[in-house]
């Protein structure tokens, strides 16, 4: 899931929504065939236009004849196979039937005709027998063709239609099964139930992730990911808190828990369906107008189009959009967690674009009178000052709210607040619990309001709805590990309530991670290190002996593998988060171990975006290359571990040690995977570097942990060491 939003990180039933399955269901498989089939023709089309504008004039070669026949042979088995598809949708839905079957005719009879008009094989007998080809009648291939399309289109369309059909319907299912699951009794009951309930679940998963993949929309994409990623995530809530209710059944908040996250399925589940059906509920806002940094491009653009019309727009609703967007500013300038200086600042820049505004306006009025060079050049300065102050104003925002967000995040590193409630919770301690509530709704609004801003500054519109995602997530989530705790300190021994509250703050730990790499994706944009996407697993450039030049051609992976590796890195992404919180730790930031930690951190992140298409690395050669630096660092990484291994006592040196020689045989396989030939094998390639990155990654953040722990238990027992000796010695003077 690309993105995108929050990664998915919860197993169990919801495992599933990591990735869109493709052909879980037949008449999605179909659809996936129709599409396929349609890649394959579309190029034919293309070349047989090609043949069509070929001269007339010219002698045909026999190369060229055979090209053309060749051509309208393979155009007329693609039509054959696409019909099949279609025949086949049809025969499966008796309401499109009819629609589809005319379609398929129609298609038939182009593919046909294209076939007829490109036989050039009694092309020596034209004059005696009259043969029509697509020398003789070029109109006759230009209709086939333009029949072929729409025809194509027609299917597609009506396959669009029975996929939409089949989510709505699998959606249904969810709803209905979820509302028996809501009024069970019994636990037996509430087994049988959930199992079928976890089926359906998968099912709509796996249309809703095929979905997903179609979508070009990157708005809408961003939206369905954040959607399916509540689903899975609540589906391990929804199984803990519904046996806590049943477990106990008097209790309020084990209730109130358990109708949470029943409510938020069902919202996440309408979400899916207004953006299959393309339907917005009345109502609804478009997210861009509630973006500072959005609402200040549209306003450049707007002023910079005074350079080619004078009369483009009107100059009041340029003061009322600058208005607009300094108002939302009030954000940041209003919250309590902003600082003195950054608020000064912001609204000082604020009244400098209200006085350059001001000023514009007044040279435009000049301009539209006066046609002078000199005029000329005063409108333009003013443009350039306003927004001059704008950029000013947009990096004191984005300063402001990352600042916020980063400080926010290594302040709630430790979980300190869910640790305390889990204690509390089995020591049945209500007045403890009130305490660490009102702590844990205090760091939820800190969030909130923080996810707030960065959705000002985020800079995309993905990203805009994943800062809104987070904080609804922190919203609800906040509340639910509250009741959850509520309901483990009134039953301190039910081991049920306990896994509950384990469930809900594992989803909230989860988001902390989502919104440190979310953090780090609105850095990327603001620093322009997100430029255009590149292709997946694009292989090298060619080298100078151009002797294997076929072997050469980018080999993309189809949806299924895209998918594989995208989930493989959005694990990878989660990784370097732990790696960093591990190293944020440290005192000593200038240590060997964190500098080499902090090396294959920022070379891991390089190698998750690379799986979601972004980032430095453009091709397979780059990757490769990185990897091979990677593995390097992580043998000086265990070199200098076993350094630090020699200071410690002998059964934490063979802890930690224990623990290297898991790495080292890593570093060495990454090494060879990196040297076996790209040839015809790029995404195994990948799919195995990517793994072993993982695995290393993996081991990266326990070594950090366990590093840091020896540290500060050999610190401690030198410092008492030095104790005791300096205490000696006074005694001695004494």
């Amino acid at each position: 899931m690309a993105a995108s939003p929050g990664p998915a990180g919860v197993g169990g039933a919801g495992a599933v929504y990591g990735s869109g399955s493709s052909g879980f269901a037949l008449d999605s498989g179909l659809e996936i065939k129709t599409r396929s089939v349609e890649q394959t023709l579309l190029p034919l089309v293309s070349q047989i236009t090609t043949l069509i504008n070929h001269k007339d004039n010219t002698k045909k070669s026999d190369k060229t004849l055979q090209a053309i026949q060749r051509v309208g042979q393979a155009v007329n088995l693609a039509v054959g196979r696409f019909v099949k598809v279609g025949e086949a949708i049809a025969n499966e839905n008796w309401d499109l039937k009819e629609e589809i079957n005319i379609a398929c005719i129609e298609a038939k009879q182009a593919g046909e005709t294209i076939a007829a008009l490109t036989d050039i094989t009694n092309l020596n007998h034209l004059e005696s027998d009259g043969q029509i080809t697509i020398f003789t009648d070029k109109t006759g291939v230009i209709k086939a063709a333009r029949l072929l399309l729409s025809s194509v289109t027609k299917v597609l369309l009506l396959a669009d239609r029975v996929v939409i059909k089949q989510i709505i319907t699998s959606r249904n299912k969810v709803l209905a099964t979820m509302e028996r699951l809501e009024k069970v009794n019994s636990f037996q009951e509430f087994v049988q139930i959930f199992s079928q309930f976890g089926n359906e679940m998968v099912e709509f998963a796996h249309l809703s992730g095929d979905r997903q993949n179609d979508l070009k929309d990157e708005k809408k994409k961003a939206k369905m990911a954040a959607a399916r990623t509540v689903l899975e995530k609540c589906t391990m809530m929804l199984l803990t808190a519904s046996k806590t209710c049943l477990r106990h059944p008097n209790c309020e908040s084990a209730h109130k828990n358990k109708e949470g996250v029943f409510d938020r399925m069902k919202v996440a589940l309408d979400k899916v369906i207004e953006i299959v059906t393309d339907c917005k509920p009345n109502g609804e806002t478009d997210i861009s107008s509630i973006s500072i940094f959005t609402g200040i491009k549209e306003f450049k653009m707007n002023i910079e189009a005074l350079r080619e019309n004078l009369y483009f727009q009107s100059k009041e609703n340029l003061s009322v959009t600058l208005e607009v967007i300094l108002e939302r500013t009030e954000d940041f300038t209003d919250s309590a967690y902003t600082s003195h200086e950054h608020r000064e600042r912001i609204l000082e820049l604020s009244t400098q674009a209200r006085m350059e505004l001001q000023q514009l306006i007044s040279v435009w009025i000049q301009a539209q009178s006066k046609k002078t060079k000199s005029i000329a050049e005063e409108l333009e300065l003013s443009i350039l000052k306003i927004s001059h102050s704008l950029n000013e104003l947009k990096k004191e925002l984005h300063s402001t709210a990352t600042q916020l967000a980063a400080d926010l995040l290594k302040y709630h590193a430790d979980h300190v607040v869910l640790k305390a409630l889990k204690l509390t919770g089995v020591e049945g301690n209500l007045e403890a619990l009130a305490e660490y509530a009102c702590k844990l709704s205090e760091q939820k609004e800190q969030l909130v309001e923080t996810c707030r801003l960065l959705r000002h500054i985020s800079g995309t519109e993905p990203l805009e709805i994943t800062c809104i995602h987070a904080e609804e997530t922190f919203q609800v989530t906040g509340q639910q590990i509250i009741s959850a705790a509520e309901t483990l300190t009134l039953h301190p021994s039910s081991k049920i309530a306990k896994e509950n509250l384990d469930v809900f703050c594992e989803a909230w730990e989860s988001q902390i991670s989502d919104m440190s790499t979310l953090l780090r994706e609105i850095n990327d944009v603001f620093e322009g290190r997100r430029g255009e996407k590149y292709g997946y697993l694009s292989l090298p450039k060619p080298m100078k002996n151009n002797a294997n030049l076929k072997s050469l051609k980018p080999d993309k992976p189809d949806s299924e593998e895209q998918a594989k590796i995208a989930k493989l890195g959005l694990k990878l992404g989660l990784l370097t988060s732990d790696a960093d919180c591990e190293i944020e730790k440290w005192e000593d930031q200038e240590n060997e171990i964190v500098q080499y930690g902090r090396n294959m951190s920022s070379m891991a992140y390089s190698l998750y975006l690379f799986t979601r298409g972004e980032g430095p690395l453009k091709t397979s050669q780059d990757l490769i290359h990185q990897l091979e630096v990677f593995a390097a660092e992580g043998l000086k990484l265990t070199s200098s571990v076993q350094a630090f291994s020699k200071q410690l006592k002998d059964d934490d040196k063979l802890m930690l040690l224990l623990e290297i020689n898991k790495l080292i045989p890593l570093c060495h396989q990454l090494q060879t995977v990196t040297k076996t030939s790209l040839q015809n094998k790029v995404f195994l390639k990948v799919d195995k570097c990517i793994t072993k990155t993982r695995s290393m990654m993996a081991l990266l953040v326990q070594l950090l942990s366990l590093c840091y722990k020896l540290l500060k238990k050999l610190q401690m027992e030198n410092n008492g060491w030095v104790s005791v000796t300096n205490k000696d010695t006074m005694d001695g003077k004494t």
